[in-house]
């Protein structure tokens, strides 16, 4: 048992840390015109699209439990922020092209002064909740932008460990950083006169990850610090 709760510890600090790479989901979303009445906090005419968490520990619970208030083309479990949004055109046709959304901070937001003005989508911004997160858009969708799609990348949480004979929802690649994080977590309790060597063992393992997952770039630019007089 405290071997599983120290497991979910973990599971939780390599999100805190970014460790999201396979757990990077994708959906569309219906744009409607957007409206100025009956609106409230989820309804789409406002131009807020609300994601629900929960706490399933298997993927069966979560395709059986969809989370979105939008009905999006996958089911959404776990959801913990938004990554991009495209304003998507002609989806599913020869001629389908998607426009990047600039992601603004909640100021920017709310220093414009007419949210409820109509036309194509360009801005959005991300409210994360306990229990959901939102995501608003602006300018809401017009006749035009009403007919398209919203599309969507979102990260979702690792899935707890739940019951013993549950396979966790990690990667091979991440299998001994894994072992050696649980380690470095159970010496706190069990071993404190090791926790600091197993904490040195469970960063390079982490480390060593981290560095083969992911997406390469071919090229890297990296910024130089020049001190004048230095």
């Amino acid at each position: 048992k405290t071997a599983r709760r120290s497991l979910n510890i973990l599971f939780q600090e390599w999100g805190n840390r970014g460790a999201h790479f396979w757990e990077v989901g994708n959906t569309n979303i219906n744009l409607i015109v957007g409206s100025s009445t009956d609106v409230n906090a989820t309804d789409e005419g406002a131009g807020t699209y609300t994601f629900y968490r929960n706490s399933v520990d298997s993927a069966a619970a979560a395709a059986a439990s969809p989370q979105a208030t939008t009905v999006p083309t996958t089911n959404v479990y776990g959801i913990t922020d938004i990554l991009n949004v495209n304003y998507r055109q002609n989806y599913n046709t020869t001629s389908q092209s998607d426009t990047g959304l600039t992601k603004v901070a909640r100021d920017a937001y709310a220093a414009t002064a007419n949210k409820a003005s109509l036309g194509t989508p360009s801005q959005f911004w991300i409210q994360r909740f306990i229990d959901k997160v939102t995501v608003t858009i602006y300018p809401l969708p017009n006749s035009t932008a009403a007919s398209n799609y919203l599309n969507i990348y979102y990260v979702k949480r690792i899935q707890d460990v739940g019951a013993y004979s549950n396979a966790t929802d990690t990667p091979y690649r991440f299998v001994p950083c894994m072992i050696s994080g649980l380690t470095y977590y159970l010496s706190m309790k069990f071993a404190p006169q090791r926790t600091q060597e197993m904490k040195l063992l469970y960063e390079d393992e982490f480390a060593r990850a981290l560095a083969e997952d992911g997406s390469p770039a071919s090229t890297y630019i990296t910024p130089k610090a020049y001190y004048p007089g230095a």
